[in-house]
């Protein structure tokens, strides 16, 4: 059992699992809130994660609304023997505004601001576009769920790249350009919120 700085006590863990590779990643396409579905390579993805997980003892799953991520908790869940997923919106990936389905090339085109790291383009101030500031926030309400959600348990969020990187930056209490700075996220990558 452990206490963190909010004065919750639990005792699972919260796992994160990108998405398999989607249609718009294997395009090079910015997908954004953009609904696109797994690949043959983002299912072949999600299923060796749900290898990966099955000594972890998940004992609820929480995914993005969004196909490609829901499709991955979908292929984990029936793997693990899990029968509910819990969809919440706030696990969608941030809305690319003009930038959607555009190819990364463009992102210099579009973006106000572009910040190079972990061999990703970020880019924020995107007319029609969710800031990385209210993606934290967003981030930083869900984190409150799943760890009243792990007081029991252990969790797994299927979800996407940078809200998955705020859900960490949040946990950690840390500021929307370190939680872009942190380690990466792949698709079909496990990260544990610690």
């Amino acid at each position: 059992m452990r206490e963190n700085n909010r004065n919750y006590i639990y005792m699972g863990k919260i796992y994160l699992v990108r998405h398999g590779q989607s249609e718009d990643n294997a395009a090079g396409v910015l997908g954004g809130r953009r609904d696109s579905g797994l690949t043959a390579l983002g299912a072949a993805q999600a299923r060796r994660t749900a290898e990966e997980l099955k000594s972890f003892g998940i004992g609820v799953i929480f995914a993005s609304p969004l196909k490609r991520a829901y499709d991955t908790a979908r292929i984990i869940a029936d793997k693990l023997g899990i029968e509910e997923i819990i969809s919440d919106e706030r696990l969608m990936e941030r809305d690319f505004g003009v930038l959607s389905g555009h190819p990364y090339a463009d992102i210099p085109r579009y973006a106000g601001l572009v910040i190079e790291a972990d061999e990703v383009r970020y880019f924020d101030q995107v007319e029609g576009a969710e800031g990385f500031p209210s993606l934290l926030r967003r981030a930083g309400e869900m984190v409150e769920v799943l760890r009243a959600a792990a007081r029991d348990r252990n969790v797994l969020v299927a979800t996407h790249a940078d809200t998955g990187k705020m859900l960490l930056a949040a946990f950690q209490g840390r500021s929307w350009e370190e939680g872009i700075r942190a380690t990466g996220f792949g698709n079909g990558k496990v990260v544990e919120l610690e």
